[in-house]
């Protein structure tokens, strides 16, 4: 399946997780084409500030396969992981990062601390920006443009 595919089922997360009140970003992680994992944001759901879409959907690959360890694993997420995300990618050696909007406040890929480029940044997967970008960009803008 090729990477829009994939990102069309995150941007169904998103969708889902903004019908829940919840900021709409959708992840889905694929191992050899094959979703393993996938999740909306669930911060206000679970009370849990670490409850992003990447970590809920990280912890579910990890628990379907077995490990802790996602080296043959593709992440595909509508927005830009922030600095907690990507470091998760890291410590799961995500193989290869797909995102669509990028985030100039709170990215920390391409944006803010660039977390992949630090040097104590053990695992860096390869990335990919601006997948299916302005679907993304324009659910996240009307999200908040609705509760304004």
């Amino acid at each position: 399946m090729p990477a829009p595919s994939f990102m069309t089922l995150a941007l169904e997360e998103a969708r889902a997780a903004a019908d829940r009140g919840e900021v709409p970003v959708g992840c889905v992680i694929v191992r050899d084409g094959q979703v393993v994992a996938r999740a909306g944001n669930r911060t206000l759901a679970d009370k849990d500030a670490t409850g992003h879409a990447e970590l809920l959907a990280i912890r579910q690959a990890s628990a379907a396969l077995g490990t802790e360890r996602l080296t043959d694993c593709d992440l595909y997420v509508t927005l830009e992981p922030c600095t907690m995300c990507a470091a998760a990618m890291s410590f799961a050696r995500i193989r290869r990062l797909y995102f669509g909007a990028g985030d100039p406040k709170g990215g920390a890929v391409e944006h803010g601390v660039r977390f992949f480029a630090a040097p104590t940044c053990h695992h860096r997967p390869e990335v990919y920006g601006g997948i299916g970008e302005s679907d993304a960009a324009a659910l996240l803008r009307d999200f908040f443009a609705a509760r304004r």
